[in-house]
């Protein structure tokens, strides 16, 4: 294995102080297989050097989705308030470039090329984004054609899941430097850095978003968070679209058990690949459409003033019938400071051809929970049962939508939702109810 270049260009990384870091991603702890594909995309936040308060708050721009439904972004890690947009975040309602740089070490000679590791994530990943935004964000992938030979062996850097903050900045410093005399930064509003798979020093549940307080700059650009990819090959399933989700703002919807023993899953289930890449729905949420600038204010209905209202509602998975088509994909009931009843319907279309039921899902959204936290929560329309144990992340929420003819109170909150048809179409005709109406 050669040894790294001698570099010429400056890459500007502090020596002395590490860089304050949120890291995402982090799977819970292995055990049989049933438990890793519960829990396998489950990742909680962790401080690992000072509480990194810089990129949480963030610049904010204003949204052009704003509206009495849409909630304030809050300071929480990744808040789902969408008041505003966190501008330290690349806002994927436009083409963005990714380089992928493939990292090997003196102690390993790959057993793999890196075409076939870009296979692995592309196009799926692209498509994926594609479907989900109905075609208005490209992920444009710039996959290295060689390996990037790391200065250290990979067992130096001691990668695992809970991985010390200096050793995994000096990966992040190493890996950047490395590439640097054949990566033009500044070109690209992705990284992903791709470590050899086979070799002895890494473990893939390091899979993971690295958030810098303080960036790395080569080429004259800052890089404010990296993906850093440690898959085996072949990778978990949606992998990379659910890490690419916290480059863009979104947070792990799980909610982690106290001990970090258990369920992972127990939140969303199936539903959005940001609470699990295994899941058998895993188009994102309308929620976070609307968050992310897929969903026009147009396309969301705001029940409001006490009066019941009846929407008409298309999968939020469904590709529009025309390229111009608008029709309605969330409704929203606001039930506090911070938090909403969302609604809204899942088909085996799209990203959700897979899914184990269809109907229409009600969930909770709370802008001031962080990532990990448990921003959202579905409702299960149906507690008293479960459904596909063979395939699903988490049965007792695999049949959570509700059917026609099924009426829904939302437990604290007096909201009915009641739904009356469904179109040959596929659209779902529903009836939200606020607490004292009729």
């Amino acid at each position: 294995m050669r040894n790294a270049a001698n570099h010429h260009k400056v890459v500007e990384v502090s020596r002395t102080r590490e860089p304050e870091v949120h890291v995402e991603g982090q799977q819970p702890p292995g055990g049989v297989e049933r438990s890793r594909l519960r829990a396998g995309a489950a990742s909680f936040t962790a401080l690992a050097a000072l509480a990194a308060t810089g990129l949480v708050a963030g610049p904010a721009v204003a949204a052009p989705s704003a509206g009495p439904c849409a909630l304030p972004r809050t300071a929480a890690h990744h808040s789902l308030g969408l008041s505003s947009w966190n501008d330290s975040y690349p806002r994927p309602d436009r083409s963005l470039d990714a380089v992928m740089i493939f990292l090997s070490f003196p102690d390993a000679e790959p057993l793999t090329r890196p075409d076939e590791l870009t296979a692995d994530h592309f196009p799926a990943t692209t498509e994926f984004f594609q479907r989900a935004s109905y075609g208005r964000f490209t992920l444009r992938p710039h996959p290295r054609a060689d390996w990037t030979p790391m200065p250290r062996p990979s067992t130096d850097y001691d990668i695992r899941r809970d991985w010390d903050a200096g050793k995994r900045a000096a990966y992040l410093r190493d890996a950047v430097a490395a590439a640097d005399d054949a990566v033009d930064f500044s070109r690209y509003d992705i990284v992903y850095l791709v470590a050899d798979p086979d070799a002895p020093g890494v473990d893939s549940d390091a899979t993971k978003v690295v958030n810098l307080d303080r960036p790395l700059e080569a080429d004259g650009t800052k890089i404010r968070r990296v993906v850093t990819v440690f898959e085996r090959h072949p990778p978990d399933r949606n992998v990379l679209a659910h890490e690419t989700g916290h480059v863009f703002d979104l947070p792990d919807l799980y909610r982690r058990p106290a001990d970090g023993k258990g369920d992972w899953d127990t939140h969303v289930g199936d539903w959005d690949v940001m609470g699990s890449q295994f899941g058998l729905a895993p188009d994102p949420f309308g929620w976070h459409k609307w968050k992310l600038g897929w969903l026009d204010r147009s396309q969301v209905t705001c029940v409001q003033g006490g009066e019941p209202r009846v929407v008409g509602l298309e999968p939020v998975s469904a590709a529009p019938a025309t390229p111009t088509a608008r029709g309605t994909r969330l409704a929203v009931v606001r039930t506090g400071p911070d938090s909403v009843l969302a609604v809204e319907a899942r088909a085996a279309t799209g990203n959700d051809a897979d899914t184990c039921t269809e109907g229409v899902l009600v969930y909770r959204v709370r802008a001031g929970a962080a990532s990990g936290d448990g921003p959202v929560e579905v409702v299960d329309a149906h507690p008293d049962t479960e459904a596909c144990w063979e395939r699903s992340v988490y049965p007792p929420l695999a049949d959570a939508p509700m059917e026609v003819g099924e009426t829904l109170t939302v437990p604290g909150t007096g909201v009915r939702v009641e739904v009356a048809d469904r179109s040959e179409a596929g659209i779902w005709t529903v009836k939200i109810i606020p607490p004292g109406a009729e």
